[in-house]
């Protein structure tokens, strides 16, 4: 996203699929919702629209592979995008809530999960299989987890889950499951692939598939993080003051009380101003001015919440083996002449 940009034009904002777009005819579709409810149920787009009020979200996804790249200073990550800091965006997603569904098919008392399945078609292992992943049931019930048909104030366009896609405010862009056909209440989490294979995070090799991370912890809420847009990695700047620019986000909502960036790897910092204040589940941007000599520099950016947590230090503290979840203190190496 350009900095400066809260809301990220939809012709901007990041994609991540992990099959190609599924051509779905609205005439038919139908979502599902099933699995331990009281009543399951089949909705048209139009019957959700008249059956539950509407609402709104502001909410930034991240993808889980934000801020990869860096970890690739420590060692390859074989068939894993490098990312940098660009797969994050904000949106204003409007649709119903899906605790409103829930409400209406009559959860069971057994019911601990709620699977999102896809209609794309993925294939691993030999099976074709749509994405999908699971939450808990107490995130899903709450206010602000969306099953939304529109962004921005139009419908979803196809590359972004059309015509409905779950949105689940602060957790990894993986869990806001795009072309979705099926809603399912269970006791465990889902089966699903990329919810007990894939979307982990598991810091030591598996020696027998160092691409295996089914032992590692599922991934949900996005870590705490600040994030460097401009400069960018060895950009060439006037010496004297320059200005640095970004954004930060607190994780599962808790609010950011700092934003610190140095001009020395760290051994001064200088207190950003918040230039937006985002709301309880996007990314705030910030603002700095540095004074640079001429000569080369490394940036580094630093966010704090209010129950004190700060990010890791370096990308050591936070490797794992698929790279996900990068929220090590954010740098960037740049020269002034």
């Amino acid at each position: 996203m350009p900095a400066g940009e809260f809301v990220t034009p939809v012709h901007s904002f990041f994609t991540r699929s992990h099959a190609p777009i599924p051509g779905i005819n609205l005439a038919t579709w139908r979502l599902e919702v099933d699995g331990l409810v009281a009543h399951p149920r089949s909705f048209s787009l139009e019957e959700l629209g008249r059956a539950f009020p509407r609402r709104e979200v502001m909410a930034t996804l991240v993808c889980a592979g934000l801020r990869r790249d860096e970890f690739l200073s420590l060692g390859a990550l074989p068939g894993e995008l490098p990312w940098g800091p660009e797969p994050a965006g904000t949106g204003r997603w409007g649709g119903v809530a899906l605790r409103d569904l829930l409400q209406s098919v009559g959860v069971s008392e057994r019911a601990r999960h709620v699977e999102f399945v896809g209609l794309d078609r993925v294939e691993r292992h030999g099976r074709q299989f749509g994405f999908g992943g699971s939450i808990h049931l107490d995130k899903a019930l709450t206010a602000d987890v969306l099953l939304a048909s529109d962004l921005d104030g139009a419908p979803l366009p196809p590359v972004h889950g059309f015509p409905l896609r779950t949105i689940v405010p602060g957790w990894i862009g993986a869990r806001s499951v795009k072309w979705l056909g099926r809603i399912c209440l269970l006791e465990e989490p889902s089966f699903n692939y990329f919810q007990r294979r894939a979307y982990r995070v598991q810091r030591e090799l598996d020696p027998a598939d160092p691409r295996d991370v089914s032992a590692g912890d599922p991934l949900s809420a996005v870590p705490l993080n600040a994030v460097i847009l401009e400069p960018v990695t060895d950009q060439v700047v006037p010496a004297g003051r320059v200005e640095v620019r970004g954004w930060a986000m607190g994780s599962d909502a808790t609010p950011l009380s700092a934003v610190e960036v140095s001009p020395n790897d760290g051994r001064d910092w200088v207190r950003a101003r918040i230039a937006v204040q985002g709301s309880a589940w996007t990314w705030s941007l910030w603002e700095s001015e540095l004074e640079l000599a001429p000569g080369s520099h490394t940036l580094v950016a630093r966010a704090t919440d209010a129950a004190g947590h700060t990010q890791p230090e370096t990308v050591r503290e936070t490797w794992n083996v698929k790279g996900y979840c990068n929220n090590a203190r954010h740098r960037v190496a740049v020269r002034a002449e």
